[in-house]
């Protein structure tokens, strides 16, 4: 297929990219505004292969995406652009305002001029797949409930909201105007490239760097946690062999505390880069908690698994071990991307992913 992704340069849209080129024969275009969390570094092994290609675009931009689509005739659009930082959203919702709702209306429109056009039998072979996020489930209140594919959204925060208006416009699309869509809500992604501001690479850095390691309120707050490459591999299960106006949940069954995540981090700091000065355990420190922090997330994943067979291949230690040791082997990635080398330099990147 001819698959045009937007946000492939973000942490899971580089993830998705990579799989794509490194273990299908589908064509890439990349689509990505790059904002502060889109890094073509994470893009490096697959930059000049002739499968793939990069456009730096906003999805807002009619014009440009009319224009793509036209050119690139894509038999599929996967849709992860998101502005997707919670305390991002809390301190300057617009963004995501703009991105995540306008922005989804904007390209689900251009799509649909785009597949009004096709023959009729492109018309039916065509999928939209738009990525969500658990997150637009709102809270659990017992430690037993699942998120299904059925439950009522309730989201808490203004990222979630704006997903949640998403994945509302998504599926309206398909009804009103039949657009083939399939839609896909994830749990807490983590592993390789992920940006340090989110949890697990920020108490890796800071860990090394001998600084505290914050934990919102009392830590116990539970979420499913997904290693990025199972996510990849569903995604693209889903886009394959998922029935149009479906919605798929993807989740790692790895439930665990926020608190728990730090001290098995720390855990593994100590087996793999130990310090002198004493356990890493000890730079733990409580912070306030944000405000509307969800309580529990918990994902029933039994539909993917029963109606087109993915399961996750990592457990939470296998995965978060292979994330430690990444972080590890790569500091100098990270060091870019905390210093803004990694913006500073995004110019010669440009020109090495679009010549």
């Amino acid at each position: 297929m001819r698959i045009l992704l937007t946000g492939g340069a973000g942490f899971i849209g580089s993830t998705v990219v990579r799989h794509l080129i490194e273990h299908t024969e589908h064509q890439v275009l990349n689509l990505d505004k790059l904002t502060y969390a889109g890094n073509l570094e994470s893009l490096a092994s697959v930059a000049e292969h002739p499968r793939y290609r990069f456009v730096q675009a906003d999805i807002g931009d009619r014009a440009r995406v009319d224009a793509l689509l036209a050119e690139f005739q894509p038999e599929a659009i996967m849709h992860l652009a998101a502005e997707s930082h919670v305390d991002r959203s809390i301190d300057g919702p617009a963004a995501f305002i703009q991105t995540n709702i306008v922005g989804t209306y904007s390209l689900l429109e251009a799509t649909r001029a785009y597949w009004s056009t096709l023959p009729a039998e492109r018309q039916a072979a065509f999928r939209f797949h738009h990525v969500s996020t658990d997150e637009v489930y709102g809270d659990l209140h017992d430690d037993h409930s699942l998120f299904s594919e059925t439950t009522a959204y309730a989201p808490s925060s203004p990222y979630s909201a704006s997903k949640a208006a998403s994945d509302h416009l998504v599926r309206a699309w398909q009804r009103t105007y039949g657009l083939p869509v399939l839609v896909s809500n994830c749990s807490n992604n983590y592993g390789p490239y992920h940006f340090p501001e989110k949890l697990i690479p920020l108490v890796i850095l800071n860990a090394l760097d001998g600084k505290p390691l914050p934990v919102y309120g009392n830590g116990l707050q539970v979420r499913d946690w997904l290693y990025v490459a199972d996510h990849a591999r569903a995604l693209l299960c889903v886009l394959e062999n998922g029935e149009v106006g479906e919605t798929y949940n993807i989740g790692g069954h790895n439930e665990q505390s926020n608190l728990h995540v730090v001290q098995s981090i720390c855990a593994l700091l100590d087996e793999l880069a130990p310090r002198s000065s004493g356990p890493y355990a000890e730079l733990i420190t409580f912070v306030t908690d944000r405000p509307g922090h969800d309580r529990r997330y918990a994902i029933d994943a039994s539909k993917i698994a029963r109606s087109l067979g993915w399961t996750p291949e990592e457990t939470f230690a296998s995965g978060l071990r292979k994330t430690v040791r990444w972080y590890l082997d790569n500091l100098d990635w990270c060091r870019r991307v905390q210093d803004g080398r990694y913006q500073r330099e995004r110019l010669g990147m440009l020109k090495e992913h679009t010549r």
